[in-house]
């Protein structure tokens, strides 16, 4: 069985049931959300990916933020896609909100849209749900236009918190399968000297949250 295979089962299984009140619960701990999709300012006639959108809650908002772009959405649950096309027709915005099935971390799994380039590419609380997470982003940088921008949003190292609040936290994440990812810095840094970009890296709520940019230098 393939990586991706059992992925996608593992992500069926913590969500089947889950993705019934997820952004109920999860608007009190995944912070910067909405500070990522006030960054984005995607230009008029933009296509905007998310990868790993889950029940579509940031791309619903984004579309509703930004009018004149379009929104495209992938995700490797089968059970959150469901959910998330349920809320894009109660929300009005199937035909500006476009998703498909498939894992992150290929790069031809978007081709299915029909978009040569993405004006925007971001992550949302995904990275720390993709084991092979190095990969993900560099497969959405492969689909970004020349000037286009990537953006991400994540648990960070807790640095500015007590310890045992970033003890207790990873505990309870790992019960999600969700890992921090230490060296996220570190990879963007990589990236934006192999390319011509340059990073924009922030440490939001005393670093319980981790924003970064790959901008056009």
């Amino acid at each position: 069985m393939s990586g991706a295979v059992e992925t996608a089962r593992l992500m069926d299984a913590v969500y089947r049931h889950q993705r019934h009140f997820y952004d109920v619960t999860r608007k009190y701990y995944l912070l910067g959300r909405d500070h990522l999709i006030r960054e984005l300012k995607p230009p008029a006639g933009g296509d905007v990916l998310e990868l790993g959108c889950g029940t579509g809650r940031n791309l619903i908002a984004a579309a509703k933020l930004y009018p004149d772009a379009r929104f495209y959405g992938l995700d490797i649950s089968r059970h959150m896609l469901e959910t998330a096309k349920r809320n894009i027709e109660n929300a009005g915005l199937s035909d500006r909100i476009t998703l498909i099935e498939g894992d992150a971390a290929n790069p031809s799994a978007t081709e299915g849209f029909g978009v040569p380039g993405f004006d925007r590419v971001y992550y949302s609380y995904t990275l720390s749900m993709i084991p092979i997470w190095r990969e993900a982003l560099q497969a959405g940088a492969s689909r970004l236009k020349g000037d286009g921008r990537i953006h991400v949003v994540d648990f960070g190292q807790q640095q500015g918190l007590p310890r045992w609040f970033a003890k207790l936290l990873f505990s309870w994440l790992k019960s999600f399968h969700v890992t921090p990812r230490a060296g996220l810095e570190a990879e963007l840094e990589a990236m934006a000297s192999q390319s011509e970009h340059g990073l924009r890296f922030r440490r939001l709520y005393r670093g319980y949250a981790d924003y970064a940019e790959l901008t056009r230098n």
